[in-house]
């Protein structure tokens, strides 16, 4: 076996523990978190792994020429920015960590859903105004509600298990069916969450196929007026579909952390008069993509990325003994 370590390239903001974890298990780490995303691919031949969040896009071009690489790890949960038929034709693994911020994410929903519920947003405004209106910010109780949730996996399940000191019934939908059911919430077909959801929150990732899965006929088909979450990806809710709801009052009040286009200077007027339209709506809460971004989660990541890099050491090095 070759004595020379493997090595990995990281290109984005990492908790810096990442180094000493990835060096007690045998690489040389480069980490350059201010690299240009064109300065990259003229490294990557000297990499056996490299360690992305959103800042690249993993495309073949990037990937030609990098004959060395063997894996790519994603420091979160969505690897929407990664061709992976490319990985798939280049032999490069690739790797992330939904459960390094999925405890970030199912509390930061239910932060989501309870200011939502008690107009916490507005009444802080206001009292800060000077202003004190009680009974026009009566709200309303999880206690009792049906919550749907769209997407099974780390996220939705971490959101379903936080739910479980509300007394509410969660229902759950998820479109692979080997998806394993718990003891937080039911796995029910699409329309029985349709017929019943009080409040609908989506952990489903952006793929090509659901894009704008959410849209105004969507919404439509809810028996009851709704709730709506979104914590996964802006690009799955169209905002016109979303505002409309809203208008009609179909949407009772959305509460969301993502954006179908989260770079604000570059919305197209469409996008803005929508956008303008949420941000002044008293029925609708923001924030800027920081579910799954907490101080701990920030460790997590790392912890969970290592430890899945270290799972496929054996067959890195034998690689390494072939090349």
């Amino acid at each position: 076996m070759s004595s020379e370590n493997l090595t990995c390239l990281i290109v984005d903001q990492m908790h810096l523990t990442i180094i000493p974890m990835l060096e007690e298990i045998g690489f040389t780490v480069n980490y350059q978190p201010d690299i240009k995303a064109a300065e990259i691919k003229d490294l990557l031949a000297e990499y056996d792994g490299l360690i992305v969040r959103s800042k690249l896009k993993i495309t073949e071009d990037l990937l030609t020429g990098s004959n060395r690489l063997r894996f790519i790890a994603r420091a979160g949960a969505g690897v929407d920015n990664v061709d992976e038929a490319a990985l798939q034709k280049h032999n490069i693994k690739l790797l992330n960590a939904p459960e390094g911020n999925r405890d970030a994410v199912g509390e930061h929903t239910v932060g989501l859903l309870l200011a939502l519920f008690r107009h916490i947003v507005t009444a802080d405004a206001e009292v800060r105004r000077y202003e004190w209106h009680r009974e026009a910010n009566r709200g309303e109780e999880i206690m009792g509600k049906t919550i749907g949730i769209i997407g099974y996996g780390n996220m939705g399940r971490s959101f379903a298990k936080r739910l479980q000191g509300f007394d509410c019934q969660v229902l759950a939908y998820d479109l692979d069916h080997s998806i394993i059911p718990d003891d937080n919430a039911y796995l029910v077909s699409l329309e029985q969450i349709k017929n019943e959801a009080d409040v609908l929150s989506f952990h489903i990732p952006y793929t090509a196929a659901n894009r704008y899965l959410a849209h105004e006929t969507f919404f439509n088909g809810f028996r009851k007026n709704i709730w709506v979450l979104n914590s996964s990806r802006g690009e799955i809710l169209e905002l016109k579909g979303l505002v409309r709801a809203l208008q009609a009052g179909k949407v009772k009040g959305a509460a969301l952390d993502v954006l179908e286009n989260e770079k604000l200077n570059t919305l197209t007027e469409e996008q803005k008069s929508y956008f303008e339209y949420l941000i002044k709506a008293p029925n609708v809460v923001l924030s800027p993509h920081i579910a799954g971004w907490t101080h701990e989660s920030y460790v997590k990541i790392n912890q969970v990325l290592t430890a899945k890099i270290k799972d496929i050491l054996p067959e890195l090095r034998k690689t390494k003994e072939l090349d």
